[in-house]
């Protein structure tokens, strides 16, 4: 028993012994700390570790005389700015020794586990103006070089649109490469990704973007679409093919209808299809082919109502066929548009012929404008304004009450005159109207009895 006392108070001798010296290494190295900076110490990125604070002071001083920052650009370009370039100054004041004192020398063991990392403001000073002028020479500042950048954007092709990939571009946001860059050099860094750092102009929308993707979609409803125009058995149809020439996006990627080019192509239906003021061929009573032109009379497309309806048609994405709305319609869609129902006046004749649906109603002499004073009737081909009975036909120093007033080109117009005893020949050139076609009553009751507004008058000299 006594045996084993001993060798039981050996071992506990040995422990103490033991403990003994880890505190004595431990108070030893805690020494060694009380002038040096702990294990992993950093300032603004430079390692001190170890180091007393005349040797960090001196660490740093050369780390910042020999200072430069890589910049690393977009098409792996790289360029440099040196301190000396920019005045770059080191003055640490007592900020080292206070950072230093600031590290109990006891708590070194724990800078085995974590570092220290310090960043000291203040300690490192440069010129504003000289940075920026440094930046302002860097080739990404050379407007030659400077590619833009530019949202995603769309393409129509034969299957429908498809998306073009934005242009990322290399143009840099100068305010926001001067703060970062500014800050990587009093943080001492040594590299700058200026895309990580969001230094570029970068587009607002990319080929991922949910405004890109909903345009797209919106796009082909609405070029997927056919429309067709009908005038009588002529037709004129409409699909993407036409439809995304007039289709863009705003600033906001909303799909916007450019209706400049709508209303090209109404004006080309217009120009194609629009009777109004057209020369016509024109058979006469006596089958002699002329050519009638001027008047009144023809089809009239509503341009700014024919624009607004195709925009319309096409938001509703539907197949749809269609007249365009017109402002002024004729008779007929034939080759002149005057069809079978028309009243036609000879002026070299003084005859005047009415037919309805291809068959003669009427005919007589009349007698029309005073040629001798400028009051000759003129040529064209008009349409019937309206019909009246009982109609005071008044005009300088005169009143003239009539009993069938047919007028088809503003105050002119075919009416009776009872105070006329002969029709016909000559009369018209020295001893005409004020410009109205005179007919014997018979022959304008009889025409004021079958005719409708709208129907084709045309006024010829042969």
């Amino acid at each position: 028993m006594k045996k084993r006392r001993h060798k039981h108070s050996k071992n506990k001798k040995g422990l103490i012994i033991s403990l003994c010296t880890l505190m004595a290494m431990y108070l030893g190295v805690s020494v060694f700390f009380m002038n040096h900076f702990y294990f992993g110490s950093q300032i603004n990125g430079i390692d001190i570790a170890g180091k007393t604070v005349k040797q960090a002071d001196e660490q740093i001083s050369s780390a910042i005389s020999t200072y430069a920052l890589e910049l690393e650009e977009r098409g792996d370009m790289k360029e440099e700015i040196k301190g000396d370039d920019i005045g770059l100054a080191y003055d640490p004041k007592d900020k080292i020794k206070n950072l230093k004192d600031s590290q109990n020398p006891l708590g070194w063991l724990t800078s085995l586990f974590s570092k220290s990392h310090s960043q000291i403001d203040g300690i490192v000073t440069f010129d504003e103006n000289s940075l920026k002028e440094k930046l302002n020479k860097l080739s990404s500042f050379n407007s030659s070089d400077i590619i833009e950048p530019k949202d995603a954007s769309f393409k129509y092709t034969d299957n429908g649109y498809e998306i073009v990939d934005e242009v990322n571009g290399n143009k840099i946001n100068k305010d926001t490469i001067y703060e970062n860059v500014g800050n990587a050099i009093l943080a001492g860094k040594k590299t700058l990704n200026l895309d990580a750092e969001n230094c570029y102009e970068n587009p607002k929308y990319t080929s991922k973007s949910k405004e890109v993707i909903d345009a797209k979609d919106l796009f082909n409803k609405y070029t997927s679409l056919k429309i067709t125009y009908t005038f009588a058995d002529k037709k004129e149809a409409i699909d993407g093919s036409t439809i995304n020439k007039w289709l863009d996006v705003d600033k906001d990627m909303n799909v916007v209808f450019n209706e400049k080019k709508v209303r090209s192509y109404v004006d080309s239906l217009a120009s194609k299809y629009n009777t109004f003021g057209k020369t016509r061929d024109f058979v006469t009573s006596s089958a002699k082919t002329i050519q009638v032109s001027g008047g009144n009379y023809g089809w009239i497309i509503n341009k700014s109502e024919e624009v607004k309806d195709l925009i319309e048609i096409v938001k509703k994405g539907q197949d749809i066929t269609k007249e365009p709305i017109y402002s002024q319609t004729g008779v007929s869609r034939d080759n002149n548009d005057i069809g079978d129902t028309y009243v036609e006046l000879d002026m070299t004749k003084q005859h005047l012929w009415f037919y309805k649906k291809g068959s003669l109603i009427t005919e007589g002499d009349v007698v029309t404008g005073n040629v001798s004073n400028n009051c000759g009737t003129p040529v064209g081909t008009y349409r019937l304004t309206y019909k009246e009975k009982h109609a005071t036909l008044k005009g300088e120093n005169y009143a003239a009450p009539v009993d069938f007033w047919l007028p088809f080109n503003g105050n002119i117009g075919i009416h009776d005159a009872t105070w006329r005893s002969q029709f016909g020949k000559d009369i018209y050139m020295t001893s005409g109207s004020h410009g109205c076609v005179n007919a014997p009553y018979e022959l304008a009751n009889k025409i004021f009895d079958n005719i409708d507004a709208g129907t084709p008058i045309v006024c010829y000299s042969e």
